[in-house]
Order: C-alpha cells, then structure tokens, then sequence
C-alpha cells in the first residue's frame, strides 16, 4: 500500500564516527538483502536469458553495474526500481538510492575536491541529491538512472565550487590564477545558476547575459548557447533535444560538454582581467 505519510528521505544525519554516509547506506542496503525473506526483482528486467524468476536486490544491482549489461537492460531496470520507490516508498526508498552507488564512487573517485572540503560532506551531498531527484523524475524518460546521476553531479560540483570560491575570497588579490581557472570551469560543471555567481565576480551580468557576451565573443556558437541554455536554465531533457535534432542522447551529452567547456575557458578568461 502507497503511505501518504512521506517522511524526509535524505539519508540520516550524523553518522557514526568511521563511516561515511555511502558506508552507512550500503550498510542498510546489505541489511535488507540479508533479511529472512530478502527484497527481489524480476530477473528479466537485467538479464536476457534469466535462469531464475527472481534475483535479490543486492544480486541486481551487481548486474546493473557490470559493462556487459546492454543499455536497454539498465534502462529498464531502474524506471523499475525508481517506479516502486515513488509508489511503495520505503523500504525501495532505500534500494533506488543504494542502486546508484556504484556510479556514486566512480563519480566521487574523479572529483577534484578542495582538501578543505570533507568527503564525508561530498557523499552526503550527492546522496542527497539522488534522494531528491528520486521522487521528481519522470520513470517514462529515456534513461531514470541518468537523470539521477545527473543531478547527483551537479549538486557535488555545485558544492565543489562554493568551497573554491570561498576559497579565493578568502585568499583575495592574492588568489592564485590555478584558483580562479578551477573556479570558472567548476561553474560550469556545478550547472546553472552557479554560473550567475562566476558572472557576478566577472561583472557579465545573468546566465543568458553571459551567454550572450560568449557568443559574441564566439566562444561558443548559438546553437551551443542555445543547448546550454534549454538542458541548464529552462530544465529541458537533454532526450527531447537529441530527437528534435536528430541526434543520439550520447552525441548530444558529448556536445554539450565540448561547448561548456569553451564557456569555461571563456569565464576563466574574463576573471584573469579582472
């Protein structure tokens, strides 16, 4: 039965001393697989020829993180996943959000983090952000598990930045250059509206005021500005735009970092005259 009493599905706060909040959450994720009678899944929705009706959750997620798994598997294995944390809430809650862990590390692994900024807080954040997006993302989208980690990357690059420009702030004129080149290019990776903040120090105005000046600076193109402004300011799916254009979601992803990217150089370039 659906619960119409939803309480706060952020993972808890604080953790014992030792473990990060990923430990602590795989923690209650194993606990689950290892009840007396052990939450399972369709073994169709991540195998092609499943020898068992049925898989454990814990068996599942190994499957859905292993290369070998086709796309269309995955894709379908999670609107399921994240289809039944919407409906029955907890404890599916819990597995959706330990599901994206495996990314999660990868993901955090290849973070540049300022190293006055706590891992501990990284993990939080990106669970965090999952835990949102969890019951706000449409299961019919092209790929749930994307949308999810999308929204994990923007939030841990958002913090990312935040502790970088303080940083500088705090180190003042004599900020070195190494700083404000990451800070630049961590706007851009935090998604918008930080960018609003780097345009604030660099006196360029709003979003699309800066995205104006770039095109006129051509540092990106209109179609790229176009791209930047649809997926980041207004909120569209990147899917919508690959089928409008004709394009793979991949292709279009590749695009969309290629031309952020120029805008990072573009924003770095415009705090080195400052």
């Amino acid at each position: 039965m659906h619960d119409s009493h939803r309480p706060d599905r952020r993972p808890a706060r604080p953790y014992a001393e030792g473990r990060s909040p990923l430990q602590a959450l795989e923690e209650s994720f194993l606990a689950l697989t290892a009840a007396g009678q052990p939450l399972t899944l369709p073994a169709h929705l991540v195998c092609e020829e499943p020898e068992q009706p049925v898989l454990p959750v814990d068996q599942v997620r190994t499957c859905l993180a292993h290369p070998a798994t086709a796309p269309a598997l995955r894709e379908r294995t999670w609107s399921e996943v994240v289809r039944r944390a919407q409906r029955l809430g907890q404890p599916w809650d819990t597995v959706a959000i330990a599901m994206a862990v495996p990314v999660l590390r990868r993901m955090l692994a290849r973070l540049a983090r300022p190293a006055h900024l706590e891992r501990a807080e990284v993990e939080q954040e990106a669970l965090a952000a999952v835990a949102a997006a969890l019951h706000t993302v449409d299961v019919n989208t092209a790929d749930v598990g994307r949308e999810l980690f999308a929204a994990a990357d923007r939030a841990v690059h958002r913090l990312v930045y935040a502790a970088r420009r303080q940083a500088v702030r705090e180190t003042g004129p004599l900020a070195s250059q190494a700083h404000l080149e990451q800070l630049a290019v961590s706007a851009v990776g935090a998604g918008w509206p930080a960018v609003a903040d780097v345009a604030e120090d660099a006196g360029q105005g709003d979003e699309y005021a800066v995205l104006a000046r770039a095109v006129q600076a051509r540092a990106v193109n209109v179609d790229e500005a176009r791209l930047i402004a649809r997926t980041r300011l207004e909120g569209e799916p990147v899917q919508r735009l690959a089928i409008e254009r004709g394009v793979s979601t991949r292709q279009l992803y590749r695009h969309r970092a290629a031309a952020e990217q120029h805008l990072a150089d573009y924003l770095t370039g415009r705090l080195r005259e400052r």
